[in-house]
């Protein structure tokens, strides 16, 4: 009966989105059908669509997965955003420094590398960087937490600005090329890449960015399950989540757990750099992120916190950013504006039925 209602709900909530978007769209002198009609047949109405809306999933996975895992040790995470903007910046600051000579957006070749690795290590190394570092800013505020109890929503909501601002001064006055009126940094070195599913799929269009990392995404889905639902420290996690005072009397230690969670929780977040920046971008691009940080926490919602659910809740949210751009371009009355309605009446009911699968 619990599966049941986990499985009904979200879709409940979907359906309402859809019927109150469909009576506003009427209400402005649209069609609905058409406009929906727009939504669908653009994500999912030929390979191209369906692998670009894959694309717009990708980095949603990784938040939703992040918070999710927050979420299941009783944390609100709200600091993905920042957590994958230092990671990106990251990523790209490896990727020069150990990648060699590259090309700039001029045509012209520099060396700002300090050495030139191949990619049977750089590559891995940017993996690492992406991860240890969205880790690392996801762990400060569950230390904060876990030391002085200063609330995660506060602590992560200053550390977005933190981030942002930092990686920000950086790009501008350290690594952007001289003369770039755009605020992002150098390339990174071509051994620091990741290639796109195109170069194993043939079927996949030439000009569709969907990379590696997609297949990394679900790789974290089955890994958050594992760890969650099949692991002694999984356990833990969730019985803090459940019941702190519980599990600490039963020898579970909550500020650990609280550490751990937002540690795993930044480090997903942070693996939204992959793909950006080792696979699509090639650099770090101030502004990249398409609130990224913020969609998972609806992602999350929608998904009830389980790596299933924020798979197919991801792939939801990614048809409405895609097929956003369509409705915008091809109704007369509605703009992509439609789909921040649709996903804030989504949220609204998720909230609103939260308490039915108690």
């Amino acid at each position: 009966m619990k599966i049941f209602r986990e499985a009904i709900y979200p879709l409940i909530a979907v359906t309402a989105a859809f019927i109150i978007g469909g009576i506003i769209i009427l209400i402005i002198g649209d069609n609905p059908i058409t406009t929906f009609q727009l939504l669908i047949e653009n994500s999912f109405g030929s390979v191209k669509g369906i692998t670009e809306t894959l694309f717009y999933a990708t980095p949603l996975i990784f938040t939703g997965l992040a918070v999710a895992v927050a979420f299941r040790c009783g944390l609100l995470n709200i600091g993905a955003e920042g957590q994958l903007y230092v990671a990106a910046f990251a990523t790209a600051w490896v990727g020069i420094k150990f990648g060699g000579t590259i090309v700039n957006i001029f045509g012209k070749q520099e060396d700002w590398s300090w050495v030139s690795l191949p990619a049977i290590l750089l590559v891995p190394l940017c993996l690492a960087t992406a991860i240890i570092v969205g880790g690392f800013w996801g762990a400060i505020p569950g230390y904060l937490k876990a030391k002085f109890g200063s609330h995660e929503v506060i602590n992560t909501i200053m550390l977005n600005f933190v981030a942002i601002a930092l990686v920000s001064y950086l790009t501008q006055y350290h690594y952007k090329i001289p003369g770039d009126p755009i605020l992002q940094t150098a390339p990174i070195g071509d051994a620091a890449t990741i290639p796109k599913l195109n170069q194993f799929l043939p079927f996949i269009p030439q000009d569709v960015a969907l990379n590696f990392s997609f297949l990394l995404a679900i790789l974290m889905c089955v890994f958050v399950y594992i760890f969650l639902w099949k692991t002694k420290w999984g356990y833990e996690l969730r019985a803090v989540g459940e019941n702190p005072t519980a599990a600490e009397y039963g020898g579970i230690s909550p500020k650990k757990q609280i550490i751990i969670a937002m540690t795993i929780s930044g480090a997903l977040a942070g693996m939204v750099a992959i793909g950006e920046v080792m696979g699509f971008r090639h650099n770090y691009y101030h502004g990249f992120s398409a609130e990224w940080g913020f969609l998972g926490i609806a992602v999350a919602l929608l998904g009830r916190n389980h790596p299933l659910g924020v798979f197919i809740a991801a792939i939801f949210f990614a048809v409405l950013l895609r097929g956003g751009i369509f409705v915008d371009a091809f109704t007369e009355y509605v703009s992509k504006d439609l789909v921040e309605v649709l996903q804030a009446i989504i949220i609204l009911f998720v909230a609103a039925l939260q308490k039915y699968t108690k």
